[in-house]
């Protein structure tokens, strides 16, 4: 376990300690980081992991999927899957195993910068953005209004300045943009030109792969750094649930995948409406689409790159209506982070989303369950963390600003407890009931800790009613909303030089302004 202490002399007095302080923590030392290993919530039983392990095998062997493209079916035929005459495609056991041994477990999804790759190894956890929004909430207004490429332009330029999101995957769609190639290849320039985190992306048509990787090999500086290094990975809906391919989406895979970039396989079954309603039946469903996206993604290169993406979400059996921000699909989503360890796979699943249509108390509670039981189960990519509403039909600028601040005590959670000499702390209880000063305020340990065991909230208010009315009232919206206009003011330091940036205009239609 790192050493989480920082050694703050008292020489030099007060103003030495505050300068000392003050003073960026090496990453070793902050209280909450990326990668920070979870995994110690275990809502399933490991009895109940065998069993639906057992059960997605079976579906597997017995169900099958239908609809594969004729590529899909040459790939997965030669793997070993089997054909029948009722066109669904069935994976044998033998089959599945074999791939789960031979996949690929040292995923890094790769930033343009090389500061905030992800290493997707054991248990680490990542909290990022991801969706398909139509709408920006307006919070002034309270409101909603059609999303633009601006508004995913400013979502990623927001993100790079938010130490507790770690990737930025579209969480928008270009309404503006109508047509679908351009809105493809503009969502990629306004992601990239926006962050230098990982970036994820969606295609429309296995078409529109091939001008994307010249924009991507343009912005990375040639196809040899690109493959070197790959910053952007494909979100793939891979299946049309229950256990069937999307056939465009599968034929947009194999482009990707023979093109270096990495793929999520996502399978997003309804549960309840496109997956069984109870909460194992869910994940069953769910393991089951992924392993044979697996095998798909093994049978077109072994070894390339894939991220277990099991999202079975919830659903409100009274209306039909989504349930994003319930107990049950934290539930969901945490037993689907414990089949990834299961197997040993990089893994993804939703958390962090609202059913709440503005950054209220129910977006808080919301947000904040499934975010803290995705950390504490140990997923590796926590997706739609920050800034989703109205069961993601709605994105919301600010509510991504305040919930850097929810992620952040997330995190701690995460983190857990270090039980350690010094943090047990007897000497120091010792110190300071033994003819000391009857408490710990201002201790060289107190002190010395203050920063590396604490999380601090960037927005969130912690001072007495007194001094809250002494400094005006501040409302919280009202401060993210004050932190938003101050990041958009400047311009990102991700954003292309200008001899790149007219190269690229030059060749595509871009709809950002220069």
């Amino acid at each position: 376990m790192n050493d989480q202490t920082r050694s703050i002399s008292r020489t030099g007095g007060r103003a030495a300690r505050r300068a000392a302080r003050a003073t960026a923590l090496p990453e070793h030392l902050r209280p909450v980081r990326p990668g920070l290993e979870g995994g110690w919530l275990k809502p399933l039983t490991q009895e109940g992991v065998e069993r639906i392990h057992h059960a997605a095998l079976d579906a597997l062997e017995r169900i099958g999927l239908a609809d594969a493209p004729q590529s899909g079916i040459d790939y997965l035929t030669a793997a070993g899957c089997i054909l029948g005459d009722d066109g669904r495609i069935r994976f044998p056991r033998a089959l599945v195993e074999d791939t789960l041994a031979k996949a690929n477990r040292s995923v890094t999804l790769f930033s343009r910068d090389g500061r905030t790759d992800l290493d997707l190894s054991g248990k680490r956890v990542h909290y990022g953005t991801a969706g398909a929004a139509v709408h920006m909430v307006d919070v002034d207004g309270r409101e909603y209004r059609d999303s633009t490429v601006q508004d995913l332009h400013d979502a990623a330029r927001i993100c790079e300045n938010l130490e507790n999101i770690h990737f930025v995957q579209r969480p928008m769609v270009c309404r503006d943009i109508l047509d679908n190639r351009e809105m493809d290849l503009n969502t990629i320039y306004a992601c990239c030109s926006g962050t230098f985190k990982h970036v994820g992306t969606s295609f429309t048509d296995p078409s529109y792969v091939a001008p994307a990787m010249e924009l991507l090999h343009m912005i990375a500086g040639g196809e040899d750094k690109w493959r070197e290094r790959p910053f952007v990975s494909n979100s793939n809906c891979f299946v049309v649930p229950p256990m069937k391919f999307a056939t465009e989406s599968c034929q947009v895979m194999e482009e990707c995948i023979k093109a270096g970039m990495p793929v999520l396989l996502l399978s997003a079954g309804m549960a309840g409406a496109t997956a069984p309603s109870t909460v194992a039946g869910a994940i069953v469903q769910a393991v089951a689409e992924c392993l044979a996206g697996l095998v798909y993604v093994n049978a077109v290169k072994p070894g390339a790159p894939a991220v277990f993406g099991t999202w079975p979400f919830g659903l409100d059996l009274r209306t039909g209506a989504m349930t994003v921000g319930s107990g049950e699909q934290a539930l969901l989503t945490a037993g689907c982070a414990q089949m990834h360890h299961f197997y040993d796979l990089p893994g993804g699943a939703a958390a962090g989303a609202s059913d709440s249509k503005l950054p209220d108390m129910q977006a808080g509670w919301e947000q904040m369950c499934s975010n803290v039981m995705a950390g504490l189960s140990g997923l590796n990519m926590v997706y739609e963390a920050a800034g989703m509403h109205s069961s993601l039909l709605g994105f919301c600028h600010e509510s991504l600003i305040l919930g850097d601040d929810l992620i952040g005590q997330a995190l701690r959670c995460v983190r857990g407890i270090e039980v350690t000499d010094e943090t047990l702390a007897v000497d120091q209880i010792a110190e300071v009931c033994l003819g000391g000063s009857g408490h710990y305020l201002g201790t060289d340990q107190t002190l010395g800790r203050m920063q590396a065991d604490y999380v601090y909230p960037t927005l969130g208010d912690r001072t007495s009613p007194k001094e809250w009315v002494e400094r005006g009232k501040p409302d919280l919206i009202e401060k993210a909303v004050a932190r938003k206009n101050r990041i958009l003011a400047e311009r990102s330091p991700a954003r292309f030089d200008a001899a790149l940036d007219a190269e690229i205009r030059k060749r595509f239609n871009i709809h950002l302004s220069s």
